[in-house]
């Protein structure tokens, strides 16, 4: 009789179930549900009109109270006749958990939008027509469109000679592809008003012939017609608002001078590498930016590539009456930039008579906030003041937005196909007032003082705030992750970080314990925040799964304004790397103002 030999397998499930109220909504339902078994439209109501946010909306009449209570149970049972018109404990817990029905902010325009446009913060992009890093990835139409969807408000194109007769976009001399101005101007035409009604800006790097500065002016003429916007900045003394600009398209350089030919190539860039900002108590910048770095930088040794931003060079000797330009196109300029002779100090000089646009460094703008910050915010409450990164970032990473912010700099401009914590916060920023692209911005930076003294960021003051956050548990990556993408035979170890980014006194980090063996985390940990500077406070949470033997894994992120937070429990959908939301991760939290 033969022998047999038997092989045993056995697989380890990961068990998914629904998760249960936990301890605080329970509490919430048996408060406004009266000790009874179910919540009324009229109980539901209450609770929304006690718990509605600062900022954002959120409705609490009657009729938004029964419209939610019956969406909850048309998708939570699939009934579109309801024999009761009330929510469970159950039911209840759904609606808190979705980030649809119950999110932590709102999505209605609802700040004042009829100050002058510099009285805002505006979404602002860099090198928009980018694929990704700044030495040698394609240009191309799309990632123009994706900004603009996204909400973006201002691009920027770079244009140069196709040989005699033609114009494309392209990053100066390196060894990006270009791609025709034609198709650029088509795809901003087609996405500008996608997601926001308000003014899309195009800032132009002009290195074009009086000739090809008319093309220029006749293409773009041609291609959005009664959508421009013309505007005399040179003789105005206050400019129109996002409101009277809706649906127009405003185009800002520096008024035309020659093409810049032989001598851009010795201009060198005063954003050398020195001191890098952008590390913090979050950590290093994800590992995919920092590994390119390097290999940029060889790339970089061997093309003539220029650092400086190619709007300051040659703008030294800034004037508006030189004769080499194309009237035509002088006329289309709505913003005028530019940096006019005598150094920093004079740059920052207000004309009561003008309007214009300035653009420093990341770099430089720290050495004008140490020098001349009160100068810096007083240009910026009439003038713009916009931004650019350090040219030695080829790998399309960002910085910190908050120094300008401080300084009431409107246009932060980021490489929005970059990625990491720095654009993180610029995405967190502008998802206040609807995510219109325009944040009105706080009094403070507006207004000055009898002796003419403006707002200090350095000056020690007393919190103006208490936020509590409450992280109360997790759900949905079963649903957006693999089953073994975070540990292959157990499942996840989840921990959340949650802080505070804005004023340096406010800026914090702390963290939750982990959670192990579980896909539905619960912490029902609690953190205390005080604020000196709420109005520019974002909160910032990632979630983090725990190895004890590798580095630990990314479960997701998100930065929201604190001024519009909305009080209560609430659920919080987290985003990829990229910025994209998840499907269906999120946290649950509470937020309360003390």
């Amino acid at each position: 009789m033969g022998s047999y030999r038997m092989c045993l397998v056995f697989t380890r499930k990961f068990r998914v179930t629904e998760p249960d109220p936990v301890d605080d909504v329970r509490h919430v339902f048996q408060k406004y549900a009266e000790g009874e078994a179910h919540m009324t439209p009229e109980q539901l109501q209450k609770l929304m009109a006690d718990e509605t946010g600062t900022g954002g909306g959120g409705g609490s009449s009657l009729e938004e109270a029964e419209r939610i209570v019956d969406e909850v149970l048309r998708r939570k049972h699939h009934i579109a006749k309801f024999t009761r018109r009330n929510l469970t404990i159950e039911d209840f817990n759904y609606l808190l958990f979705s980030t649809e029905l119950n999110p932590p902010i709102g999505d209605k325009v609802h700040q004042n939008m009829d100050a002058p446009l510099s009285h805002y913060f505006i979404f602002t992009g860099h090198n928009s027509y980018l694929t990704g890093n700044q030495l040698s990835s394609n240009c191309s139409d799309l990632p123009i469109a994706d900004a603009l969807r996204r909400g973006v408000r201002v691009v920027e194109l770079d244009l140069w000679p196709r040989g005699n007769d033609d114009v494309c976009v392209n990053h100066g001399r390196t060894l990006t592809k270009p791609v025709k101005l034609g198709k650029c101007l088509e795809s901003i035409k087609a996405n500008a008003f996608a997601t926001s009604k308000y003014p899309v800006i195009i800032t132009l790097e002009d290195h074009l012939t009086p000739k090809l500065q008319s093309k220029v002016a006749k293409m773009i003429t041609q291609t959005f017609g009664d959508m421009l916007y013309y505007h005399d900045s040179e003789s105005c003394k206050e400019f129109p608002s996002p409101e009277e600009l809706k649906g127009k398209i405003l185009i800002s350089t520096k008024p035309p001078k020659e093409y810049l030919e032989a001598n851009d190539a010795k201009e060198k860039d005063n954003g050398e590498k020195g001191k890098d900002s952008d590390e913090d108590v979050w950590g290093k910048e994800p590992e995919e930016l920092i590994s390119t770095r390097s290999e940029l930088e060889k790339v970089a040794t061997n093309i003539s590539y220029i650092s400086q931003d190619d709007e300051d060079r040659g703008s030294r000797d800034f004037d508006a009456s030189c004769p080499l330009q194309a009237p035509e196109y002088k006329r289309l300029i709505a913003i005028h930039a530019g940096k006019p002779k005598g150094g920093l100090r004079m740059a920052l000089k207000v004309d009561p008579n003008k309007i214009r646009r300035l653009s420093l460094s990341e770099q430089l703008l720290e050495k004008a906030v140490a020098s001349y910050g009160a100068d810096v915010i007083r240009f910026t409450q009439k003038n713009f003041l916009r931004i650019y990164p350090k040219g030695t970032r080829f790998n399309s990473s960002n910085y910190k937005p908050q120094v300008g912010w401080m300084s009431g700099a409107q246009m932060i401009a980021f490489n929005m196909q970059g990625y990491g914590r720095a654009l993180w916060l610029m995405q967190g920023m502008f998802r206040a007032n609807g995510g219109c692209g325009y944040v009105k911005k706080p009094d403070f930076l507006m207004n000055v003082g009898p002796n003419g003294q403006v707002f200090d960021p350095n000056e020690n003051s007393s919190p103006k705030k208490t936020l509590k956050v409450k992280v109360l548990m997790g759900d949905g990556w079963h649903l957006d992750f693999k089953k073994t993408h975070f540990d292959l035979y157990s499942p996840p170890d989840f921990y959340v970080r949650v802080g505070i980014s804005g004023a340096p006194a406010d800026e914090t980090m702390e963290k939750t314990e982990v959670k192990y063996d579980t896909w539905t985390p619960i912490w029902n940990q609690e953190f205390t925040f005080k604020l000196t500077v709420p109005e520019l406070a974002l909160l910032r949470v990632e979630v983090h799964e725990y190895d004890a033997n590798e580095k630990d894994d990314f479960g997701g992120q998100t930065c929201l304004p604190v001024s519009e937070l909305r009080q209560g429990i609430r659920a919080v959908p987290l985003f990829n790397r990229k910025g994209v939301k998840y499907s269906c991760t999120r946290l649950l939290m509470r937020f309360d103002f003390v």
